[in-house]
């Protein structure tokens, strides 16, 4: 079992930088992918970064590919989305979820464990 515990959301301004955390506790984190989503009210949740166990490889859709960056420090057991150029369309409640299988997953039925989510609202 995975616990996710994520923060660092909150209200910016349009243009802003954002960083969300995810801490992770239980069986060996450095053992999954993980992988940020993000759902805005009405909308499916949406694929926002992926990484696999070591960091060597990310993968990002091209809605948020060179705004966001995701990272990951194994020996703290966390995982980070740095939002650069935030826009309102970014408003949703972020996700992070951890795989128990391989690469860099993009789809959601791909993650087993996921944390309890956190606000971003970007205001124009």
């Amino acid at each position: 079992q995975v616990q996710l515990v994520e923060s660092g959301g909150g209200l910016v301004q349009a243009g802003d930088s954002l960083r969300l955390s995810c801490a992770a506790s239980g069986r060996t984190f450095s053992n999954y992918p993980m992988g940020w989503f993000r759902q805005a009210p009405g909308k499916e949740r949406e694929f926002v970064a992926a990484i696999n166990w070591s960091g060597s490889a990310t993968y990002y859709p091209d809605s948020v590919k060179g705004r966001f960056t995701i990272s990951r420090d194994n020996a703290k057991n966390t995982v980070y989305l740095q939002m650069n150029s935030l826009k309102p369309e970014d408003t949703a409640v972020y996700y992070c979820a951890a795989a128990t299988g391989w690469g860099t997953p993009s789809e959601a039925p791909e993650y087993d464990y996921w944390g309890q989510g956190t606000q971003v609202t970007v205001s124009s």
